[in-house]
């Protein structure tokens, strides 16, 4: 392969040799046209047999098809328990939104240029990051308990502003990473963060890179070009001269999330918990003190998942149904009564191809939260739990009280 670096505009990059195939790793800013133009002549040489890209199918699809999300199931969304997963999602979009109305260029823009490149000249093209979804969870598995309620807080509440993205934010995506820069605002601190988000997707690529050879069934030497974040471009160089594991393992390893217990620990003692102080109140003082406890009980949890539901503007069988599960919610996840309510929503309000259609645009203002109706299911099932938490909160400190006081 020739000097590159005429074609590559000032952009870093690095040259790996392994296993009769020669990777170029170029280094790109995700908002910079220079990037673009690098990318564009790159390709335009003829000097490769593939492109490699730091995409997964998942994020392709939303640079290169703005209707993707007019196409999903939300009912199916929420009934397979991806509801934070698909608000994490929409987290992501409008922060790329908001990045391309400061900024004046699409983010990821020299990835989907890569791609769309690629394409027009017959090359192979390969995804090479790992699913965004799968990152998150693994994030996500990665912190504690107030790790992952501020992880979850952050995500939820930059679903609701709208205010310019940072120099800092900006600065990192000129380094090139995405993710880093879209989860620094609430997980600047956490090293958990950076491992997943940054550091496992760097041994990922580089065994994605490794199989490429089994992968484009090209004899001889094979010429690839990988575009990828600056952030990544050492690391990745790193990993994929010196990993000796087996590209295989190191997919499965990085592609697998650390199990629960199979035993919900935490819901069969708040159920006990639950359970225990209405059998502990009718057998110590009897029915009236036991129907006491049950009625403040389902008062507590159900008008304040009641409350939630409301404030989310939730149609009224649906405030019904928030009513009705929040008190059996810790008996069984599959009784939340956010699920339910937000099921019950999206059932009788069900969202339009139109609504989906506006779904970025809406989130962008508070208002157009309560407007969309894929938007109103969201805050129908976030609200709602909340509502729901504080009820059982108030009602087991209230239970406690009646008991012991």
């Amino acid at each position: 392969m020739t000097d590159p670096a005429g074609l590559l505009h000032g952009q870093p990059y690095e040259q790996v040799e392994r296993d009769g195939v020669h990777y170029l790793l170029l280094g790109t800013a995700h908002v910079s046209r220079e990037s673009v133009e690098a990318v564009r002549d790159a390709i335009g040489s003829g000097q490769f047999d593939a492109v490699a890209v730091e995409l997964d199918p998942q994020r392709l699809q939303a640079l290169t098809d703005a209707d993707s999300l007019a196409r999903l199931d939300l009912v199916e969304v929420i009934r397979s328990g991806r509801t934070a997963m698909f608000a994490a999602n929409l987290a992501l979009a409008g922060y790329q939104r908001r990045l391309a109305e400061q900024l004046g260029i699409e983010p990821g823009a020299e990835l989907k240029r890569a791609v769309l490149e690629a394409r027009a000249r017959e090359l192979p093209v390969h995804l090479i990051d790992r699913d965004v979804g799968l990152t998150f969870r693994r994030a996500s598995a990665s912190l504690g308990w107030w790790g992952r309620a501020k992880l979850g807080g952050g995500l939820l509440t930059s679903l609701f502003v709208n205010e310019e993205v940072s120099g800092e934010q900006i600065e990192k995506l000129k380094q090139g990473d995405m993710l880093e820069a879209s989860f620094e605002e609430f997980a600047s601190d956490s090293p958990e963060i950076y491992e997943t988000v940054i550091a496992e997707r760097d041994r990922y690529m580089a065994a994605r890179l490794r199989q490429l050879r089994q992968d484009t069934n090209l004899d001889g030497e094979v010429r690839v070009l990988a575009v990828v974040g600056a952030g990544h471009l050492r690391g990745l160089a790193a990993h994929l001269r010196e990993d000796r594991e087996p590209a295989a393992a190191v997919r499965a390893d990085l592609e697998s999330i650390a199990e629960k217990s199979s035993i919900p620990w935490f819901t069969l003692g708040l159920a006990a918990f639950v359970v225990g102080g209405f059998a502990w109140g009718f057998w110590q003082g009897g029915l009236d003190v036991g129907a006491d406890l049950l009625l403040q009980w389902v008062l507590a949890t159900g008008i304040l998942g009641a409350i939630g539901c409301t404030i989310a503007g939730g149609h009224p069988l649906s405030i019904l149904v928030a009513f009705l599960a929040s008190p059996i919610t810790p008996l069984h996840p599959a009784l939340a009564s956010g699920t339910l309510s937000a099921l019950t929503e999206a059932w009788i309000r069900k969202p339009t191809y139109a609504d989906f259609l506006a779904l970025r645009d809406d989130v962008q203002s508070v208002r157009g939260w309560w407007r969309n109706r894929v938007a109103r299911v969201l805050l129908n099932f976030f609200l709602t739990s909340l509502g729901t938490a504080i009820g059982v909160w108030t009602g087991g400190l209230r239970m406690l009280g009646r008991l012991f006081g």
